[in-house]
């Protein structure tokens, strides 16, 4: 089957729906969607979409907490231009049918969340993500130009090298054609043609054994992109949220969103201890990487599996009134929030690096651009501020749609692509070994590549992951194409790109923590202590 669009959009959450809706206008788009079409990380989005919309907040405020957040390594000029562009995205956002919360007054409800000095997030309850998904998501579905093939897997992107002559096969100017595309029901591949690709696949939480993303977030959008020799930066900067909800055994965690700390809710030890003191004077509010290290110490010299959230001398009735999602899943567990704290353990969350793009969302790779968490736009830097990742998407995913407007017309379909070749393939009846591979892979990330590194650690994963590549891949040249096989072979890549960034990067910066290479403000600390204890 062969299938041609001038647009392909390879994602179904906030990047790919609003670029779509974009470039929709112009020509005929194709949205790639590997389950259901509302089934993604936007739609499990709690807090909110950070913007400066009223006085006394400042666009320069909002791009000083962005740069503070990220240690030093964002693109301030990128920042600058995202920051600035944010309101006329939410407005755009509230004109697609969007309900943000609102005073009596009729002004936005706006909270307050880590790292930010404002209050500037916009939200809906605690389910902001699923009021953005599902507005878009209508407005797509009723759009003429935009077709969604839902439960459709994307294998791999199509460049030259999948072309038949030598010298294509060879060439280091990459331009990318479109994508194999696997309907697991059929088992048929189709090879779909486009004159513009958006990859918008989100992130890969599950390279670790816990993580708030769902179960579709297995990198690959990074990986496939990868595979096409696209340049891929910052994948060491993988964000663990502080606070998911320590329910052991369930898949994905439940996350408890940073607005509830906003609202006043602080982090306590098991014996009702406050600890943050101790770590950062923002407290339970300091920025993201900050808490989960505090958190992640506090558990490891106590022994303890988890630490508390306590709203317990909150006002219940407005508690259960902004955050009624969260009121009801603990209650699911036997845990009332305005009465008994809630057990919290940082989870992997978001990655701040993935497929370098410039201030257009363009890649590396001709006629590829990509926008959302599977991008390093250089917004985040080291450590993204919370609440700034919605924003990301909406005015990356613009401006990319902007380019390729102007542009797709000028693009002529590649003719000669050949079909996805399945001879030699024979079906896989051996899925333990996929299932047991994705156990230990993320076994061995979650150890030795987590929220706390080391050179030892880094060393010891990368020989550990190198025994289950060279399985998987002997395993996939040899299988029929399933989802779950696709999906391994896809978080492998994103392990190993995680594991030779961390171990390129020979200092403790942001998200990235190495006990081999303290913070500078360590340093200087045990300096200040060693003086003081001479005199």
């Amino acid at each position: 089957m062969r299938k041609k669009v001038d647009f392909l959009v390879i994602g179904s959450g906030i990047a790919g729906l609003s670029y779509a809706l974009k470039v929709g206008d112009y020509g005929t788009v194709c949205i790639v969607s590997k389950t259901k079409a509302d089934e993604t990380s936007t739609r499990l989005a709690q807090g909110g979409i950070a913007a400066v919309m009223y006085t006394p907040d400042t666009y320069e405020k909002h791009i000083q907490d962005t740069l503070i957040a990220g240690d030093n390594l964002c693109n301030e000029k990128i920042v600058r231009m995202a920051i600035t562009e944010s309101t006329n995205r939410i407005k755009e956002l509230i004109d697609w049918g969007t309900n943000f919360d609102k005073t009596k007054s009729g002004k936005f409800d706006l909270g307050k969340e880590g790292g930010h000095s404002e209050k500037r997030v916009l939200h809906h309850k605690d389910n902001t993500g699923y009021e953005i998904e599902r507005a878009l998501l209508d407005r797509a579905r009723k759009h003429p130009n935009i077709e969604i093939f839902e439960n459709h897997f994307t294998i791999d992107l199509i460049t030259q090298h999948h072309l038949g002559d030598e010298i294509n096969r060879r060439s280091k100017n990459i331009t990318c054609y479109g994508a194999y595309v696997l309907n697991p029901e059929t088992n048929e591949i189709c090879t779909v043609i486009s004159r513009i690709t958006l990859v918008a696949t989100g992130g890969a939480g599950n390279v670790y054994a816990t993580t708030t993303n769902p179960a579709i977030a297995s990198g690959d959008g990074i990986a496939m992109a990868y595979r096409a020799k696209c340049q891929i930066e910052n994948m060491e900067f993988i964000q663990f949220h502080p606070t998911s909800l320590y329910n052991p055994g369930e898949k994905p965690s439940f996350l408890i969103t940073e607005a509830l700390r906003g609202f006043g809710a602080v982090l306590k030890t098991i014996d009702d201890k406050e600890f943050m003191q101790k770590y950062d004077k923002r407290e339970s509010l300091a920025p993201r990487d900050i808490v989960a290290r505090a958190i992640d110490n506090e558990m490891k010299l106590r022994g303890d599996d988890h630490v508390f959230l306590d709203c317990r001398h909150l006002d219940s009735n407005e508690l259960i009134q902004h955050f009624p999602n969260i009121y009801a899943k603990c209650l699911s567990i036997g845990v009332d929030m305005t009465k008994e704290m809630i057990p919290v353990v940082p989870g992997a969350h978001y990655i701040c690096g993935g497929i370098k793009v410039n201030e257009n969302g363009m890649t590396s790779v001709k006629n590829l651009y990509a926008s959302g968490e599977c991008s390093s736009t250089g917004l985040h830097g080291a450590n993204r501020l919370a609440s700034n990742s919605l924003l990301e998407s909406l005015v990356f995913s613009h401006r990319a749609s902007k380019i390729s407007i102007m542009k797709f017309k000028s693009i002529n379909f590649q003719e000669n692509i050949p079909e996805w070749d399945t001879e030699g393939t024979v079906l896989n009846e051996e899925m333990v070994l996929i299932t047991q591979s994705l156990k230990e892979l993320q076994s061995i990330m979650t150890n030795y590549v987590g929220i706390v590194r080391s050179n030892l650690r880094l060393r010891r994963a990368l020989k550990r992951l190198a025994i289950i590549y060279k399985e998987t891949e002997e395993l996939y040249q040899r299988s029929v194409l399933t989802t779950r096989i696709c999906e391994l072979r896809n978080l492998i890549n994103v392990a190993f790109l995680v594991i030779k960034m961390a171990m390129a990067r020979k200092e403790s910066m942001g998200l990235h923590y190495s006990i081999d290479y303290p913070r500078m403000e360590e340093i200087k600390e045990k300096i200040t202590d060693g003086i003081n204890q001479g005199n």
